[in-house]
């Protein structure tokens, strides 16, 4: 069984996918070519937003947000507490501070209420400017973008959606990646929607920020690459890997969401029960959201019976993840350049590290391997 089946995936889409590196390899326009420019149309239009402009990875395109609204030292940028390392780090990179807040206990993203506490206290002290929020639309969910849009207008801040595991997801009809004054997202393989290597992207509706980032992408080129007019990055998609994502996006478009959120339904249908009886809690979406499922996640007791639970699975040859074992604010990492936190305002955050797993997900996924993993869940809490 796979954790996220993207051999499947390939066979699937196989001879698509075959004739579209060839003929990237037959043209050999390896950098820049037509079909780089062919996908951030695609996206753009998918997503619903004026601009798409694509990078090298999605720590990239978070950076290139941090140096389009030219956000540097004595900044103050409010991150959610439980996610990857990249949604902080890219802030110490710009020479900002991080400032980690807690997060919902359901859904796992920012908790608005730490959010707003944490902004306060920050222009209180006075000694850092707050200056943006990155929201992450964590394990496929989109964030509560309504709050975040309302206090971000009223402290002035700027929104960064952080959409690398939210491609696809959405708020009543709206799309994630289309909520922040700047949304990002990943494609790395193992993303909702992933080439074969890295790659990510940047949306805006700003006509002026696309025009910057574009520069910024390569080398802050200004009328041509060897015109520079200001200091950039060297982070472009390679053609082949846009070639790749221009077929994946179809499949994902046109089925792949749909049966993702199909087999988190089974997933849901069929631990709906033994959740109940044996006191662990299933993911949980709220009205008119619908998920990507970059993951399905169950939230344990405690962490004891978590470690057991992931134990007793591999010996079943059933694969699974913790995301995330470790909050940020204990990252050795940012011990000398974030702000000291108050850990009694981070409950949430510490509690879920102990007791998250993650099953098999993806949109290839059988409901007989559904039944397999319910089934051995049920086995491991009988005994």
């Amino acid at each position: 069984m796979q954790f996220r089946d993207l051999k499947t995936q390939y066979q699937v889409l196989k001879k698509d996918i075959d004739e579209a590196m060839i003929k990237v390899a037959t043209d050999c326009n390896f950098i820049s070519g037509q079909q780089v420019k062919d996908l951030e149309k695609e996206l753009a239009e998918y997503v619903g937003v004026k601009h798409c402009v694509t990078c090298a990875n999605g720590t990239d395109a978070l950076s290139i947000a941090m140096m389009a609204w030219k956000i540097g030292e004595g900044d103050a940028v409010f991150v959610p507490d439980f996610t990857f390392f990249s949604s902080g780090e890219i802030v110490s990179h710009a020479g900002a501070t991080p400032i980690f807040v807690d997060v919902d206990e359901k859904t796992f993203n920012i908790d608005c209420d730490s959010l707003e506490k944490a902004i306060i206290k920050i222009k209180n002290e006075g000694n850092l400017t707050p200056k943006a929020i990155i929201a992450v639309d964590l394990f496929g969910l989109p964030a509560d973008f309504t709050k975040v849009r309302e206090i971000a207008d009223k402290y002035g801040l700027y929104i960064l959606e952080d959409g690398a595991q939210g491609f696809g997801g959405q708020i009543k009809g709206k799309v994630a990646c289309s909520f922040g004054d700047i949304s990002t997202t990943s494609f790395f393989p193992a993303k909702p929607l992933g080439c074969y290597g890295d790659g990510g992207a940047v949306f805006t509706n700003d006509d002026e920020l696309a025009d910057l980032m574009r520069s910024i992408c390569v080398h802050g080129k200004g009328a041509m690459k060897y015109d520079n007019i200001r200091i950039g990055l060297n982070s472009r998609l390679d053609t082949i890997q846009a070639a790749i994502l221009s077929i994946k996006l179809k499949a994902f478009s046109d089925y792949e969401l749909t049966d993702v959120n199909k087999a988190a339904s089974l997933y849901t249908e069929k631990l709906s029960e033994l959740s109940k009886e044996y006191n662990f809690e299933l993911p949980y979406i709220p009205d008119g959201y619908v998920s990507s499922w970059a993951q399905y996640t169950l939230k344990l007791e405690n962490e004891e019976i978590r470690n057991k639970l992931q134990s007793y699975l591999k010996e079943k040859d059933i694969p699974t993840m913790v995301y995330y074992p470790k909050p940020m604010h204990k990252q050795e990492a940012f011990n000398e350049v974030a702000y000291t936190q108050d850990e009694s305002n981070l409950k949430v955050t510490e509690n879920l590290c102990k007791t998250v797993l993650s099953l098999p997900m993806h949109p290839y996924l059988k409901e007989e391997d559904i039944d397999v993993v319910v089934r051995e869940i049920k086995n491991f809490f009988s005994k």
